[in-house]
């Protein structure tokens, strides 16, 4: 799809606007998200994207819209299982529930630098080394299995290299001091825990979007639609973590679903040089799946092992005074 320059520059000052309102408007003060608050903007960002792929259904026709809407149901699907991890991650580190959308505020804005790279680097390489795609295939295939067969498990972010490598060249704080991820402490810069825990957030993100760029890339690999679509499920990752921050114990059967997906697109990426699958019969086997798993996980009971908000670890956790 050749869309120019100027598509690009548009899609990215929106962005950049609604960064800046986010932050300097509608949450300029430090506050709880309630659930009418993050549904309502989960709501938004969704519309937004349904409109964005409409805009491109009429413009560029349907086979790139179907595209789009495929991506960004995928990685709007990885998103929602990471956002179980990013809840232990909070309970972990003992992070005060008003400060969360500020970490997951610059956690996104560091996430989409990380995924352009990822995109335009993926993308690259199949266009350069058309074997690479098989690759791809193979590892989405194993990554799948490896999703499905994983146990549950407590993320450990004293083991992070890179939280260990902070900690020790930088000075830390052993109390949160309201939102800020640095203070001044006797004449020295020093940080507080909610950087290590920004920190802890991007490295994890990292590892995700090992797996999302592509699985997205199974899909398409024109850089706009992998590029719009995944910027649209990125923005509204913090407003789905806070609408389903109670919610996220009841999708017990959503990581099957997600490593059925992924296994699907590594198959149709290493069949893709036998048989291209349809992509309207691709986005309808994602979105079945997925509803699948959703509808498996609401008729089993909740599970019991959601840490409690105000379970702390005593070394990362104590709050401020």
């Amino acid at each position: 799809m050749d869309v120019g320059i100027w598509p690009w520059i548009l899609f990215n000052l929106f962005l950049v606007t609604m960064l800046g309102l986010d932050l300097f408007v509608f949450h300029r003060h430090a506050h709880i998200i309630k659930l009418k608050e993050a549904l309502g903007w989960v709501a938004l960002w969704v519309s937004l994207a349904v409109l964005f792929g409409i805009g491109i259904w009429v413009l560029e026709g349907s086979t790139h819209a179907i595209d789009f809407f495929s991506a960004y149901i995928v990685e709007e699907s990885l998103s929602v299982d990471n956002l179980f991890v990013f809840l232990m991650l909070f309970t972990y580190f003992c992070v005060p529930r008003e400060y969360r959308h500020r970490v997951l505020f610059w956690g996104i804005v560091g996430a989409i630098l990380m995924r352009a790279a990822f995109i335009f680097g993926g993308i690259a390489l199949i266009n350069n080394f058309s074997w690479i795609i098989y690759v791809f295939g193979a590892f989405l295939i194993f990554t799948g299995i490896r999703m499905g067969m994983k146990k549950e498990e407590d993320p450990h972010p004293e083991a992070n290299p890179v939280l260990k490598l902070l900690r020790r060249f930088l000075p830390m704080s052993h109390q949160y001091n309201g939102d800020k991820f640095f203070i001044v402490e006797k004449g020295r810069r020093i940080a507080t825990p909610l950087l290590a825990v920004l920190v802890a957030v991007e490295t994890t993100d990292i590892i995700f979007a090992v797996d999302s760029i592509p699985a997205v890339l199974a899909i398409t690999t024109d850089p706009f639609i992998v590029y719009t679509s995944n910027m649209f499920a990125i923005m509204g990752l913090r407003s789905m973590y806070f609408a389903l921050e109670g919610f996220a114990n009841r999708l017990y059967y959503l990581h099957y679903g997600l490593a059925a997906v992924l296994v699907f697109l590594g198959t149709k990426m290493l069949l893709s040089g036998i048989y291209h699958v349809p992509t309207f019969l691709s986005l309808l086997i994602i979105t079945s799946i997925l509803v699948i798993a959703i509808i498996a996980s609401l008729k089993r009971p909740s599970r019991t092992n959601m840490p409690p908000d105000h379970a702390c670890n005593s070394k990362f956790g104590n709050r401020e005074t």
